[in-house]
């Protein structure tokens, strides 16, 4: 027995050592991996991008814990920049801002980039974790709970407008959006889905068949599949603002018969632009139409599409009965009531055979492209990245792997041959590097939608930014003309000034149909979620005379290389300041 105890007692010896051993050489291991990653950055930072670089990321982040072995490529020898250029003859000026140069240098920014995202989500996590929690203890339910009722996303219960929170949407945070806009019921389904309206529903479902639980609240009930719990939304508390605002349309040539075009109709004597606009988003309607004492509630459709505006003068007189233009013509107005006709959304029920990029630089309205495109197509779109903030707000696909090819198309801003060459086809979107460049900045230190205040432009941030990011804008846009298989480039300001038009383009080149009405529904809802709020700085030019210098150059051989391959070339606001 003693001699067992022995040989026990020996062998736990042994074993204490072997850990004690074992957690030595991981400390090391661990020390020696800092310190290597430590002289990375101060490499990075002798070649010329400052320790602050390692901070920007793309609007659409790098997807969590995934490694690419692409970002560890050597670089890539690229097309020629800036061919025949006098100003290039330079020496000093042809080796820092050569092709080979350009590059690398886009390389060595991807690699920060994605170094830095990963820092940023894990430094995120237990604030995200302690917010949930104070909200738990914080939320209180101010509405009525009238029940459980269902819902279909072809046919919605509550049709005035929509929110999306998948990881904090509550009950209270539902309520107060819907009651900010002045509705009557505010309804959640899915565990993350607000919708509100001004009627309810005639039957309800089970109680039981409300069962999903709110994102951002355990122990409350939000909705469930295809069901929705509802509350009679109260009276804000005192201070809330309202955002009940009613935004005039213009003056149209009123169509043939308004009773068939308008699905409900109002007569009232003295009639005011607030009595037709409160009627009809009683109606839940998104258009007010007034024609002397007649209000008329509506969508925009193909009898009625709000492309041919009139002048004004021929709707001077539709408030008095004796109206000069004699009921051709008619007042519209866009009431707080959101076009839901497309807003349904989903993944493909199969996988799609070609596999599509959306590829831009950042700030140049990927995001906003996207938008676009999921509410005309009712797909959604996935991202080569993860971006926990578009998630929340219902771009569903950036939790879907991007090569699962359940999603309509892939958002990337990555370029060079490797990158390219697994789509086979792409959505090349271009947007004005000035604008790029500032909508890039302002998402870096303001997010999607803020601004970035005078200190952040006058840092030192600002010039070694666009110092980088510069050249990343010519040759993302150069990369994709050489290997790119198949490609439809679209101007972001083209999308801007001629919506309908060319986002028909982008469909099609999807191999989609879609309606006119629901085409119109998305020009009705063009903004989304992520239009920068705030009051933009008036006559603000934050670049210098040698940062424009530069950037022109760039201008002058992306255009060239577009026309070389029988694009069309860079719009004219392109042109060197």
């Amino acid at each position: 027995m003693a001699k067992a105890f022995f040989r026990l007692q020996k062998f736990l010896r042994r074993t204490q050592f072997l850990l004690f051993f074992l957690t030595a050489a991981y400390l090391m291991a661990g020390s020696l991996l800092l310190l290597q990653r430590t002289r990375l950055v101060i490499q990075q930072g002798s070649r010329g991008t400052s320790a602050n670089q390692a901070l920007p990321v793309p609007d659409g982040m790098v997807g969590v814990g995934i490694t690419d072995p692409r970002t560890l490529q050597n670089p890539r020898p690229g097309p020629r920049l800036l061919v025949g250029m006098d100003a290039l003859q330079e020496p000093a000026l042809d080796q820092r801002h050569s092709p080979r140069w350009l590059v690398s240098r886009n390389s060595e920014l991807r690699q920060l980039r994605r170094r830095w995202f990963h820092r940023f989500i894990s430094d995120q996590e237990p604030m995200q974790t302690a917010g949930f929690k104070a909200m738990k203890h914080t939320a209180e339910h101010k509405g009525t709970y009238m029940g459980c009722f269902s819902d279909d996303s072809r046919e919605r219960t509550l049709k005035g407008a929509v929110f999306y929170d998948l990881r904090k949407m509550t009950v209270s945070h539902c309520q107060e959006a819907c009651a900010e806009r002045a509705y009557t019921y505010a309804g959640l389904a899915y565990g993350a889905e607000c919708y509100c309206g001004n009627k309810l529903p005639a039957t309800a479902s089970k109680p039981e068949e409300c069962n999903s639980e709110c994102k951002g609240e355990k122990g409350s009930v939000c909705g469930g599949v295809n069901r929705l719990s509802v509350y009679r939304v109260e009276e804000l508390r005192a201070g809330a603002r309202r955002r009940r605002n009613v935004i005039y349309r213009g003056c149209f040539r009123a169509p043939e018969n308004l009773t068939d075009t308008f699905p409900a109709s109002l007569i009232q004597p003295n009639l005011t632009v607030e009595m037709c606009s409160e009627f009809c988003s009683k109606k839940e309607f998104p258009l007010a139409v007034i024609q002397g004492q007649e209000c008329y509630c509506g969508y925009p459709t193909g009898r009625f599409s709000l492309h041919d505006g009139a002048d004004g003068l021929f709707c001077s007189g539709m408030h008095n009965a004796s109206s000069a233009t004699e009921g051709k013509y008619c007042l519209v107005y866009q009431t707080p009531v959101q076009d839901t006709r497309c807003t349904d959304r989903k993944f493909l029920t199969t996988k799609s055979k070609v596999f599509v990029a959306l590829s831009s630089f950042p700030g140049a309205g990927n995001t906003w492209a996207r938008h676009l495109i999921e509410h005309a197509t009712g797909y959604y779109t996935g991202s080569y990245y993860f971006d926990g903030a578009l998630y929340n707000k219902g771009f569903k696909g950036e939790k879907d792997h991007w090569r699962s090819r359940r999603t309509i198309c892939v958002k990337t801003h990555e370029s060079g041959k490797t990158e390219i060459e697994m789509f086979d086809s792409a959505i090349l979107l271009i947007r004005n590097p000035y604008k790029s460049l500032m909508a890039e900045f302002n998402r870096k230190y303001a997010g999607h939608l803020g601004y970035a205040t005078d200190r952040n432009w006058k840092s030192k941030e600002w010039p070694d930014f666009v110092n980088s990011y510069a050249s990343w804008w010519a040759s993302h846009v150069l990369d994709w003309l050489k290997y790119g298989k198949r490609l439809l480039v679209v101007h972001y300001e083209d999308l801007k000034q001629s919506l309908i038009p060319k986002l028909r383009e982008m469909v099609e080149f999807l191999n989609m149909t879609v309606t006119e009405d629901r085409l119109l529904c998305v020009e009705n809802n063009r903004d989304g979620n992520f239009k920068r709020s705030g009051a933009k700085q008036k006559d603000f030019e934050p670049f210098t005379q040698e940062m424009k210098d530069l950037i022109n150059r760039y201008i002058l051989t992306v255009d060239e290389a577009l026309r070389g391959k029988n694009f069309t070339g860079l719009p004219r606001e392109y042109v060197p300041r």
